[in-house]
């Protein structure tokens, strides 16, 4: 032990011991964390400017150095007899632990035939009284020494006797193994490796490597410093850091001689992180002064291994969840939803999937049109086409034919639209036979609405326009009081918003409400009834302006403030192959119900396609489920998988290819992983629910096994990023990264009847079990075979 352990010992906690520089695969920190467990000291991880070495270290005094030296000072600490008893069986211990060091080490490091039999002899004599430890009773550090030196040691024969003695110690020293990783998780200085967000890691990775060049007062860039490499093969991950570091140290004046560019800054920050850290490795600066790094295949394998031991994705330990409402979908009332509303629809579902996995409370509102002039018409039509609608109800089925009928009633008779008319002021008078005919409208409607949201696995609460209604003018009373009415010519009701020179009509001009109205009276009860904290309305782009409006209104009234935030997503157009809005060849909307059940009948036609040629082993009775979930599935994939600002063609036979990013891709690659695990059960008598109960672990050896585990480990950011603008391409785009990562795997790694068998079959399930848990968020149905 240095004379250093030997100054220091009487002063030292065990809770600000550390052992720095801990290493996979070495030797030295194997004995070191047997040792730790063995006589009861806990130690955490850490770095150390003294050495680059194993070490154990107290604050800033190197204390030990060399797994033995690292083992005798841990039984110093334990105050116990587990390192042997008595002064003189101690020196017994001494003496073998230098045998170890002086003989048996260089003999299994050189291959030395005649000196390995000499020493087998040695432990053979040794081992006589006991088959399990060479001194006393109970484990020493002299067993730790030998048996690791000789486990570590390949292409060696034991005699019986010997390997029986290392067999023996098996199991503790796997733990030892295991403990490396466990100790790389715990915590590096102010470095919490537990966290599962690379980003936030390596934030602090790099916070700790400037701070030790230059100083606690220096502080990283605020935002977006860390970023994924563009390009694979310069690495996982930059640090942007030293190019504004560099601008700030030269204002303040605090360059040396040796810092004369921000490429020497990213040199100076790149040795501080050094070649032998927990989390990164390949760590090399750029021409520019970006830091590229790659991260350690042990960091990977300890995240992946708690993250298939869990069975769901983690949910990031930064978020705080709040109470929030989504707007989405709203159809109008006696109108067929039509491809226009594909996008409303499917983005917010998977908005609100995204938000409640975050752990908020979310508020699913369809704000559809139930209320306004066009009803007069509508009344009008169905009491004119069915005289006996009091006592027989009609079955109207083609809301489209019907809405367009009395539509075209309205324009072309003067009688008719005058009696509409009057229908309009009845309704909102509270007539009884208008209320009637109008909520049978709205029945059937919903009916048709259904199919639609059947189909595509929606769950929303319907808030009417006509639920509004009646709190209106509460709040054209607020802004009164508020004295931010202005009243127009006519005696229309309006607020100005800056930078709009149209203002919000909160009432019309013959005491009459519009979208305005409905619009304010909505954002009022959501914010101070519902008391929803984040809002967010979905509709086309075209709106932008006028939400702007309103959310610049409940600004100004105070409704808006630092803890409620109203958001409006505004999505671009579907369009045709020939570049305009989609339509039927005769002109016509095109029906949501028609073009999802295409989608359908499409894909049931080409599995039976691949049935017939054997290319598929769906069963027949199956077929028909099967190509409604990836038809359906492939249409909202095809939608959520671009940025929803965008217009896109839609096209049928780019969202159904098996290759490409599709849904159609994603689902045969976890059909893929889920095949080779019922063939592990089936063929190999493996079961991976087994491999868990039995906390096998999945070691990282191969690069196609450390690229999915780093894509896998990638979801925290990816779910952090999807939180904060709402779009859900995001997980869409981690779901194809993780799914190129996955065929690239089994390609590369043979999986069943390997020697990595259990490992990888449990790197399979983590994978697909990721996979599924992010369908759920984007709302594509999770098949087993495709």
């Amino acid at each position: 032990v240095p004379l250093q352990y030997k100054q220091h010992n009487k002063n030292m906690s065990k809770s600000s011991m550390k052992l720095v520089n801990a290493k996979e695969g070495c030797n030295e920190t194997i004995k070191a964390l047997w040792a730790s467990e063995s006589f009861g000291v806990a130690v955490k991880g850490g770095k150390s400017k003294l050495t680059s070495e194993v070490a154990l270290v107290l604050d800033d005094v190197l204390v030990a150095g060399d797994g033995n030296a690292i083992g005798l000072a841990f039984y110093r600490l334990s105050g116990n007899s587990a390192g042997g008893g008595s002064i003189m069986l101690e020196a017994v211990i001494d003496n073998w632990c230098e045998w170890e060091r002086t003989v048996l080490r260089p003999a299994t490091t050189n291959a030395n035939t005649k000196k390995l039999d000499a020493c087998y002899a040695e432990l053979a004599r040794a081992l006589e009284n006991s088959h399990r430890h060479v001194v006393g009773h109970s484990t020493t550090l002299a067993d730790i020494a030998i048996v690791t030196t000789l486990a570590a040691a390949v292409n060696l024969t034991l005699p019986p006797v010997v390997a029986t003695y290392v067999d023996a110690h098996s199991e503790a020293l796997a733990a030892a193994k295991k403990g490396i990783s466990d100790l790389s998780s715990a915590s590096v200085g102010d470095l919490d490796m537990t966290n599962t967000s690379i980003s936030h890691v390596l934030e602090q990775v790099f916070t700790n490597a400037l701070k030790e060049v230059f100083g606690d007062d220096v502080e990283p860039p605020s935002t977006n410093w860390i970023k994924k490499c563009a390009v694979a093969k310069h690495g996982d991950y930059q640090c942007t850091a030293a190019m504004p570091l560099f601008a700030a140290l030269k204002k303040a004046g605090s360059l040396t001689d040796t810092l004369n560019s921000a490429r020497d800054v990213a040199v100076a920050i790149a040795a501080a992180v050094g070649s032998n850290h927990p989390v990164v490795m390949d760590v090399d600066v750029n021409k520019v002064g970006f830091i590229l790094c790659r991260l350690t295949p042990s960091f990977l394998q300890y995240h992946v291994n708690k993250l298939v031991v869990a069975g769901k994705l983690p949910k990031p330990s930064s978020v705080v969840p709040s109470t929030c409402l989504v707007d989405f979908s709203s159809p109008n009332i006696a109108k067929e939803m039509h491809v226009g509303h594909l996008r409303s629809t499917i983005i917010g579902e998977s908005v609100c999937r995204i938000l409640e996995f975050g752990g908020n409370k979310v508020h699913r509102v369809n704000h559809v049109g139930d209320w306004g002039t066009q009803f007069g018409m509508l009344i009008q039509y169905l009491k004119e086409e069915y005289p006996n609608i009091s006592e027989d109800m009609p079955n109207i089925t083609d809301l489209t034919v019907f809405y367009k009928n009395a539509k075209q009633r309205f324009d072309e008779d003067a009688d008719f639209k005058k009696i509409a008319q009057l229908n309009v002021v009845k309704l909102q008078s509270g007539d009884a036979e208008c209320l009637k005919i109008w909520q049978l409208l709205c029945d059937i409607s919903r009916k048709e609405f259904q199919k639609v949201y059947d189909r595509l696995d929606i769950t929303v609460e319907e808030f009417g326009e006509s639920f509004y209604n009646d709190k209106i003018p509460a709040v054209i009373d607020i802004f009164e009081k508020a004295g931010m009415i202005s009243v127009q010519e006519g005696g229309a009701k309006c607020v100005f918003v800056d930078k709009f020179k149209v203002p919000l009509m909160l009432q019309k001009s013959d005491g009459g409400y519009g979208y305005d109205s409905t619009d304010m009276a909505a954002l009022n009860y959501r914010i101070n009834v519902l008391k929803a904290e984040r809002i967010i309305v979905i509709t086309d782009f075209s709106q932008g302006d006028h939400f702007k409006m309103c959310n610049g209104a409940a600004k100004n009234i105070g409704w808006v403030g630092d803890n409620v935030s109203v958001e409006h997503i505004g999505f671009g157009t579907v369009m045709g192959s020939d570049g305009k809005r989609f339509k039927t060849r005769s002109g016509d909307t095109v029906r949501l119900v028609d073009l999802l059940d295409e989608a359908v009948r499409r894909m049931e036609s080409s599995l039976r396609e691949r049935v017939a040629e054997g290319k598929a082993s769906i069963k027949e009775e199956d077929v028909a489920q099967v190509a409604e979930a990836v038809g359906y599935s492939a249409v909202k994939y095809f939608d959520l998988s671009r940025n929803p600002t965008t217009n896109y063609k839609f096209s049928y036979d780019a969202m159904l290819d098996t290759k490409g990013n599709t849904a159609v891709y994603l689902l045969y690659a976890n059909a893929r992983l889920e095949s080779i695990m019922a063939k592990a059960k089936a063929v190999h008598n493996v079961d991976v629910d087994d491999l868990l109960s039995k906390k096998t672990e999945i070691i990282i050896s191969h690069p196609s096994e450390r690229n999915l585990a780093l894509h896998l480990q990638q979801f925290t950011d990816t779910f952090i990023a999807t939180l904060d603008d709402l779009y859900p391409y995001h997980i869409c785009e981690f779901l194809y990264n993780l799914a190129n990562a996955a065929s690239d795997f089994v390609t590369q790694c043979h999986v069943l009847g390997s020697p990595e068998m259990d490992s990888r079959l449990l790197l399979c399930k983590a994978t697909a079990m990721a996979m599924r848990e992010a369908f759920e968020l984007v709302g594509i149905r999770h098949v087993q075979r495709i």
